[in-house]
């Protein structure tokens, strides 16, 4: 005998669909906090873009818009661990 599926059934795992997106996305946000908050106060651009698992284009946008604070060295990004702390706790 064939089950059928109901309205009420789809909105159940609907709920249940987005309770485990937003546990997953607030268990990467807790691993992206970790990473960030090591020793370190200021890390480099490729650091911070594995990290967040980021493009290059994505961490420029942010340093331009003034999001992060950044600073130029010989040609190097650094950019501030409490900035990009700041900036995911938002």
């Amino acid at each position: 005998m064939e089950e059928q599926i109901t309205k009420e059934d789809l909105r159940q795992f609907r709920l249940l669909l987005l309770n485990d997106i937003e546990n997953l996305i607030a268990n990467k946000k807790k691993e992206y906090t970790a990473q960030i908050t090591e020793d370190t106060e200021w890390l480099r651009s490729k650091s911070i873009r594995q990290i967040l698992n980021i493009s290059p284009a994505t961490l420029q946008n942010l340093r331009i818009s003034g999001k992060i604070e950044f600073r130029k060295v010989l040609g190097s990004y650094y950019y501030k661990k409490e900035d990009l702390l700041k900036l995911f706790n938002k």
